[in-house]
């Protein structure tokens, strides 16, 4: 039969009205039960999209690439898989495993009112193998676990570590002036009492404490190659801290147990000369660019010396301004001098035969660069050898006169307190240079006061 049209006039408003609304409350209702329980569909399909286009709209230099993305409504979480960071260039690029925030203010984001701290100051980030790598200098940087809690104020990182993403010859090679290498490796890294609203507004860097746990540091320089004279002066600590703009304060820093290997490479292929420190205990007290004038930051440290002798160092380094007196004083035990050829060799041409140290102190005070102060070192039956530049033995009549000479007309072989209880003082002595970096004027200065009392 012949089916009749319905006649939709027959059909009351109020009837069609309820049919609508019910259609759109089914549909409101399917669409957020698979939000609140299958949100990713969502995300993935078209906030993801929304993500990249702004980020690229906003930052035409760099592009974002965001894999899996997931939101838990009931947590107020929201993570990703992994997410990867290139600049267009090659210059810089970052890559991030899985990870998630917690406690973002929505509502405020989504009413564009309010700022950072408004909308990320109740928020935590936890972050796993993080991997950033600078092209130019050479340099990655890589962290195993990163953990931020703006309501709890701290920052905690797990297996961070700065390395070159080249070998040695290749860092090098690529400048023609001197160059310093460094890897740094840090097993765990806390920050706390954090100033999380001047962090997220970008005003200021600010913590109560760090504190680095089993940190290793090794430097290598090149020292077959000149140093740049067009390049930039290094600045020293207050130099350093006064060109940076924001704010930055941090009441203490710790490091416990702590490894630091200093080396000089001479020739291509050859072993550098090195000194090591092991077990390193350092604190670092009151560091700021916001300083009254006459302010210093306090540094002492302990650590064992060569694996055979314990040194302490203590610091007052100026905050404010370089005419403020810096002073650093310190101590060495005893220990066999012949454990200091492993740089001596190398760096310096000479081999120490023999030699005991009993013990060295040393107080120094420089102010804009003019370093002056004592060394008191007492010690017996030093032998120093010069040996050959080119083969680095003893053997052959010239380097048997530069040892007889050494030994015999210059170098002071004991320097132990007479009858009355008096030693040869050293004066310490020295003008910083241009290329002079921190470590270099604290190190030439007390230098100048061993030789001083050595006689070379």
């Amino acid at each position: 039969m012949r089916r009749e049209k319905k006649d939709w006039k027959k059909f009351p408003i109020r009837k069609v009205a309820v049919y609508a609304i019910g259609s759109v409350a089914v549909i409101v209702l399917v669409c957020g039960a698979i939000f609140l329980f299958i949100p990713d569909t969502f995300i993935n399909g078209f906030f993801k999209n929304k993500i990249i286009k702004a980020f690229a709209k906003a930052y035409p230099a760099y592009s974002i690439g965001i894999a899996g993305i997931h939101y838990n409504i009931w947590e107020n979480r929201i993570g990703a898989d992994s997410l990867a960071l290139t600049s267009n260039d090659s210059t810089f690029s970052c890559s991030i495993g899985a990870f998630s925030t917690k406690g973002i203010a929505w509502f405020q984001l989504l009413r564009h009112k309010g700022n950072a701290f408004k909308v990320l100051g109740g928020s935590t980030v936890d972050a796993g193998e993080i991997a950033l790598v600078f092209r130019k200098p050479h340099y990655g940087l890589r962290c195993g676990r990163l953990h931020i809690s703006a309501p709890g104020s701290e920052i905690f990182l797990e297996a961070l570590e700065l390395r070159p993403m080249v070998d040695n010859d290749k860092f090098f090679a690529s400048s023609a002036f001197r160059k310093t290498r460094i890897r740094i490796n840090i097993p765990q890294c806390k920050v706390t009492g954090v100033d999380c609203r001047g962090l997220l507004q970008g005003t200021a860097y600010a913590a109560r404490s760090i504190v680095l746990n089993d940190a290793s540091f090794d430097v290598l320089v090149d020292m077959d190659k000149p140093y740049n004279k067009n390049s930039l002066r290094p600045l020293m600590p207050s130099e350093a801290l006064s060109s940076i703009r924001k704010i930055i304060q941090v009441n203490s820093v710790s490091i416990i147990k702590a490894r630091l290997k200093y080396s000089e490479r001479y020739i291509i292929g050859s072993p550098p000369a090195e000194v090591t420190f092991d077990s390193m205990r350092m604190s670092a007290e009151g560091i700021t660019n916001h300083a009254a004038p006459g302010a210093t930051a306090v540094i002492s440290g302990r650590g064992i010396f060569m694996k055979t002798s314990v040194m302490k160092v203590h610091m007052n380094i100026p905050l404010a301004s370089p005419e403020i007196p810096m002073r650093y004083s310190g101590s060495l035990d005893g220990m066999d001098l012949t454990r200091l050829n492993s740089f001596l060799e190398i760096g310096e041409g000479l081999r120490i035969k023999s030699g005991v140290l009993e013990s060295a102190t040393f107080d120094i005070t420089s102010i804009a660069g003019h370093a002056q102060g004592t060394l008191r070192a007492m010690y017996k039956d030093l032998n120093i050898a010069a040996l050959n530049a080119l083969t680095g033995s003893e053997k052959g009549v010239l380097n048997r006169l530069a040892s007889i000479m050494t030994n015999a007309m210059k170098i002071r072989a004991s320097n132990m307190p007479d009858k009355s209880g008096s030693i040869k003082i050293g004066e310490v002595k020295y003008e910083k240079k241009r290329d002079d970096t921190f470590f270099q004027l604290i190190w030439f200065s007390l230098r100048s006061g061993i030789g001083d009392v050595i006689g070379f």
